[in-house]
């Protein structure tokens, strides 16, 4: 694992960047302590979201009619915003 300083990081931002999309994770340093690791950014799948949604209870059917009364405030006092241009 690579460390830079936070002034280097800064002036060379395109090749930290290319480093880490090169797959390398950059421990950036200020007065000689770490402050930031950053590296490749996760790809995320369907399967991460299936398990992030799996102890979550579905809608039940009060929650339709909550969504539907909520736009009908939300709509309510909508008009044609250009009539009086």
């Amino acid at each position: 694992m690579r460390t830079m300083t936070a002034t280097e990081a800064s002036r060379r931002f395109s090749d930290l960047l290319d480093a880490i999309e090169a797959g390398e994770t950059i421990t950036i340093t200020r007065g000689n302590h770490p402050i930031a690791e950053i590296g490749p950014a996760r790809q995320r799948t369907g399967a991460d979201l299936r398990a992030a949604l799996a102890d979550t209870t579905p809608p039940d059917d009060s929650f339709e009619r909550n969504v539907v009364a909520a736009l009908g405030y939300v709509t309510a006092n909508e008009g044609d915003p250009w009539a009086a241009a």
